[in-house]
């Protein structure tokens, strides 16, 4: 059973999440919390939470500092921290994710990629909302200060490989990706670790920020 704590400042919010995690029958909400510190005392107090869904703007203590503080506490190291964004959040989710979230999804996600975007999480995998995916890659891109790098950077991949990584740009977890190369789930994740290996990428973000900067992926 995946356990999900639910951090947001909006009741109705909270509320709404729950209803659809709780309609899955290996995931379960355990609590909820309505401020990053409030949500940080539970967490030390009942360590019974494998993914936190996370509220960015929030009062007392926001999403990005109280995830900060979760990837920093050696206690709460198999916490997955997820940020939960709008279409207008792109630079406070790239905040996050130089905290240590492992991604991110809309508050309005349909309720599939929701739940779907829970088991990546807890599978330690990167978290990455395909709809929002290329609006925080480009913020990524445009905060960074040495100059894009060509296409030559990918010259260490095979072809295959290249599909792999647009697909990552794309947002697409392994087993999507599998799905659309017409793969197995084992097979992608073995293609995204020789990426990461290739290119010398940190995360899937890292891949997803080449995949755009290397024009892989068409700017649109």
């Amino acid at each position: 059973m995946i356990r999900v704590l639910v951090v947001d400042d909006q009741p109705l919010v909270r509320a709404g999440i729950r209803a659809v995690l709780d309609r899955a029958e290996d995931v379960e909400v355990v609590g909820e919390a309505g401020d990053g510190r409030a949500a940080l005392d539970r967490l030390r107090v009942a360590r019974d939470v494998d993914v936190v869904l996370m509220d960015l703007r929030m009062p007392v203590v926001d999403g990005i500092e109280a995830t900060r503080r979760i990837v920093a506490d050696p206690a709460l190291e198999a916490v997955a921290v997820v940020a939960l964004t709008t279409f207008d959040d792109e630079e406070l989710v790239l905040s996050a994710l130089r905290a240590g979230a492992s991604g991110f999804l809309l508050k309005d996600a349909e309720p599939d990629e929701l739940r779907r975007g829970v088991r990546t999480a807890a599978a330690g995998e990167a978290v990455l909302s395909p709809a929002v995916t290329r609006g925080v890659v480009r913020a990524a891109v445009t905060a960074v200060t040495p100059p894009p790098p060509s296409s030559e950077a990918l010259q260490p991949l095979t072809a295959r490989e290249r599909e792999v990584l647009a697909a990552v740009g794309e947002g697409l977890s392994n087993d999507e990706i599998a799905q659309a190369l017409v793969m197995s789930p084992a097979t992608a994740r073995t293609h995204v670790g020789r990426v990461l290996g290739k290119l010398g990428a940190r995360d899937r973000a890292q891949l997803a920020a080449l995949a755009w900067r290397t024009g892989l992926l068409p700017r649109r």
